[in-house]
């Protein structure tokens, strides 16, 4: 009986495991209608007695602001080009700042935000962070980079009932999306951190310095030239063809 139950399990999470990679390569040409966290914030004002009207509009990455997308890069995940999903430096240093006490400092990759706030729900329990740790890697294995940070854009929370940068450029600037200037644009990176307690429109002094912070690390990063080396080189598997492949295949 042990074994069958063994057997079972087995061939379960297998099976979870396949449909779960199966849902993340779908992504590839898939655009999501939602998320988990929207629905999950629907709930909570369900149970508030509150009524929430979520916000959101799907934009292709084209377009989207180059300022946008490296603003939020500057803001959020700095290593974002070079990382595999997870940055191993800001881990580290996070988990020694926090160990000092006083602000606890995360340490998430937007590939990580965005496999927590697609597919699981909030918290900081051991089974969500192990989750998250899986889909993470189902993310940066199966979709090409430009892909998880277009991904990103149109589903990270921005606001009360805000997700994307479509719903967020007309609820703090009233504007498309494709009209952010740059400094919209690095406003909107500086309230990621607390987007439902923090305005882009009104920006608190700690914000508008961020703003400015984002600003400089945008510059720094290169800005366009950054975007164009998102894509990760291909793997030149031809040398490796036997010399009796097919010319297409060698094509």
């Amino acid at each position: 009986m042990f074994r069958r139950l063994l057997r079972l399990l087995s061939k379960t999470v297998l099976l979870l495991m396949l449909a779960s990679a199966a849902l993340v390569l779908s992504l590839r040409w898939i655009d999501p209608p939602g998320s988990l966290l929207m629905v999950e914030r629907s709930l909570e004002a369900q149970q508030a007695g509150q009524s929430l009207h979520l916000q959101r509009q799907w934009r292709d990455a084209d377009e989207l602001p180059d300022s946008l997308k490296i603003a939020v890069i500057a803001g959020e995940d700095q290593r974002f080009k070079q990382h595999w999903g997870f940055d191993l430096d800001a881990i580290a240093a996070a988990v020694q700042h926090n160990a000092q006490g006083g602000s606890v400092r995360g340490a998430s990759t937007l590939s990580q935000q965005l496999a927590k706030n697609l597919f699981l729900w909030s918290g900081r329990s051991w089974p969500r962070k192990a989750l998250e740790a899986w889909f993470t890697v189902l993310l940066e294995t199966l979709l090409p980079k430009p892909r998880i940070l277009e991904l990103y854009l149109n589903t990270v929370e921005w606001g009360n009932g805000v997700f994307g940068a479509e719903a967020a450029a007309r609820a703090h600037f009233g504007i498309g999306a494709p009209y952010l200037s740059a400094p919209q644009s690095n406003l909107l990176a500086a309230i990621l951190p607390n987007p439902r307690e923090r305005s882009a429109a009104r920006p608190s002094a700690p914000t508008a310095r961020r703003a400015l912070w984002i600003h400089q690390q945008s510059r720094q990063l290169g800005g366009r030239h950054y975007l164009d080396q998102l894509e990760r080189p291909r793997f030149n598997w031809q040398p490796y063809l036997p010399h009796w492949a097919p010319d297409w295949l060698k094509d």
